[in-house]
């Protein structure tokens, strides 16, 4: 079954659907590892890791469909993935969404902040006009070739004009034909419980480790009613702080032996990505004649 089949069976069937996010083809094959039905690539994961530049609407289309073309290749579970502000007008949306369909993405999710944008858990963001996002969305919906292929429409709207016209977007977006809404920054319960009772359409809740939104448990997102929650930063947030303890460890002891228990091993991390299954092709390949084992791939 193709990945945008899968979601879209995901989204018919009872459940919220949990996607952590990666922002590299390691990080993704993790979380499909640990039996997650869905990945997300985030935006600011693949400026930072990619690009070496904050979340501000750096990243191009070309560099965050290359992201996503090798995470989708990486994984067998559907890949949501940002797609920004659909990098300019109409007719760049439409681009955007072929190049995401062919790179192999099941989902995207399009904001109406203006361009340049910047990370929707930081101040001074400006959106553009209702009707220029309808018409984006409106070309989104035409471009797309897989009718399973999911939209996703972001509105940032909440910290900007406020909830009432956050709620007059996300019916002037699901009209448009988003398949799913992601009001972005909700900051109390009131806000969210009014955003569920209002709209009638699958919604997506960004969980965001010290941003505006309340850390609610999946659960408690669930019997909320929301269909989607996306872990974006948790992987990065957890990498920084154990790579400022390793490159510490190494500065003052001249050793990581004292962390060894907090490491995978060399083979354990090849095998992440495939080594057996990749040792055993190259094996079936050569007809049978030697290629180094896994213990080999130690050296």
């Amino acid at each position: 079954m193709k990945a945008t089949a899968k979601l879209r069976q995901l989204l018919r069937e009872p459940g919220i659907i949990v996607a952590p996010g990666g922002y590299d083809c390691l990080t993704a094959k993790l979380i499909e590892r640990q039996g997650f039905p869905a990945v997300y690539m985030t935006g600011a994961g693949t400026a930072l890791t990619r690009l070496g530049q904050p979340d501000l609407g750096l990243a191009t289309l070309s560099e965050m469909m290359a992201n996503a073309a090798t995470i989708a290749a990486t994984v067998s579970i559907p890949l949501i993935a940002d797609a920004d502000t659909g990098y300019g007008g109409a007719l760049n949306v439409h681009r955007t969404v072929r190049e995401y369909e062919r790179a192999g993405v099941a989902a995207l999710h399009l904001e109406d902040q203006v361009f340049p944008k910047r990370c929707g858990h930081l101040d001074g963001k400006q959106v553009i006009s209702t009707e220029e996002m309808v018409i984006k969305l409106r070309a989104a919906v035409e471009a797309r070739v897989d009718e399973d292929f999911v939209l996703i429409a972001r509105t940032d709207a909440l910290a900007v004009t406020g909830l009432d016209d956050t709620l007059r977007r996300c019916h002037a977006y699901a009209e448009s034909g988003a398949d799913v809404l992601f009001v972005e920054a909700v900051r109390t319960r009131e806000e969210i419980e009014r955003v569920v009772r209002e709209v009638d359409v699958p919604l997506l809740y960004n969980f965001v480790e010290h941003g505006k939104s309340p850390l609610l448990p999946v659960a408690e997102l669930q019997s909320l009613g929301f269909k989607m929650v996306i872990f974006p930063g948790s992987i990065m947030l957890a990498v920084l702080p154990l790579v400022h303890e390793i490159l510490g460890a190494i500065k003052q002891h001249g050793t990581t032996e004292a962390l060894l228990d907090r490491m995978t091993d060399v083979v354990e991390l090849f095998e992440t990505m495939g080594l057996s299954e990749m040792l055993a092709l190259d094996a079936r390949l050569a007809g049978g004649a030697a290629v180094p084992s896994v213990t080999d791939a130690q050296s």
